[in-house]
């Protein structure tokens, strides 16, 4: 009795969690926003709205410990982490809200069709983010926003990790990381549970409380893994590889 008292608890909990965290966006985008875009200008405002999406989500996931939907921790992540392209696995929808909440700053690649959504669209155009346009347009934007020293977070397989399958990443960062030969910063994160995949809906919550772990891995760079390597595509399966192995999760 007590363990299904305690899943519903955790139902309500998330429910009432992605509740705050879209009236939130929401009011950012309407509100708080619009007021920086008066305020200031170019650098000056995309450092102050990172911040601020930083500092919500701190807000967000302390509120989700709070209610005791789950809990996280974070091992390794460097004192003085900047100017790197951050690559992580997938495993559930909170990896980027996790991340961007611990991360210094954090950049990242975008969906073109959130720039006109209601409750993120105001969000990503005040923080600047990159849009996902071609390849010869996105490899310069990205490389301008990590030897600034940013930190640009990417998610190589592209969407959330299939439970019980093994990592099947694409190519895109692994080529970003050749061409720009700026560093890799991996994170290998672990889930104890399924939890919030994308074969799932919100509602389908666990048995028991899921428990995060974010670990950061010793950064390297493409020249490490590849060597000598000659041509970008080769360099590119082989650094792939490498990091298909590095951030398949380990039984904790």
């Amino acid at each position: 009795m007590a363990a299904r008292l305690n899943r519903l608890w955790r139902l309500f909990g998330t429910a009432l969690g992605f509740t705050v965290f879209g009236v939130g966006g929401l009011l950012l985008s309407l509100c708080w926003f619009p007021l920086l875009a008066l305020c200031l200008r170019g650098e000056q405002r995309r450092t102050l709205a990172q911040a601020s999406i930083k500092q919500s989500f701190r807000l967000f996931m302390g509120l989700l410990k709070g209610l005791g939907v789950l809990d996280y921790r974070v091992i390794g992540m460097p004192h003085d982490l900047r100017g790197a392209l951050v690559v992580a696995n997938h495993p559930s929808l909170l990896d980027y809200v996790m991340l961007a909440a611990e991360l210094p700053v954090c950049d990242c690649i975008v969906k073109q069709a959130l720039w006109h959504n209601p409750f993120l669209g105001g969000v990503v155009r005040a923080a600047d983010y990159i849009p996902n346009v071609e390849a010869e347009r996105l490899l310069p934007l990205c490389m301008a926003r990590v030897r600034s020293g940013g930190l640009l977070l990417v998610f190589p397989e592209g969407t959330r990790t299939t439970p019980g399958e093994p990592l099947r990443l694409q190519r895109g960062a692994a080529q970003l990381a050749v061409r720009s030969q700026v560093p890799l910063q991996p994170v290998r994160i672990y889930c104890s549970e399924r939890f919030l995949t994308k074969q799932d809906k919100w509602f389908r919550t666990p048995r028991r409380k899921p428990s995060f772990i974010l670990e950061f891995l010793p950064q390297v760079t493409a020249a490490e893994v590849v060597g000598n390597e000659q041509g970008s595509a080769l360099a590119a399966r082989q650094l792939t590889r490498f990091l298909t192995k590095v951030l398949q999760p380990g039984t904790q």
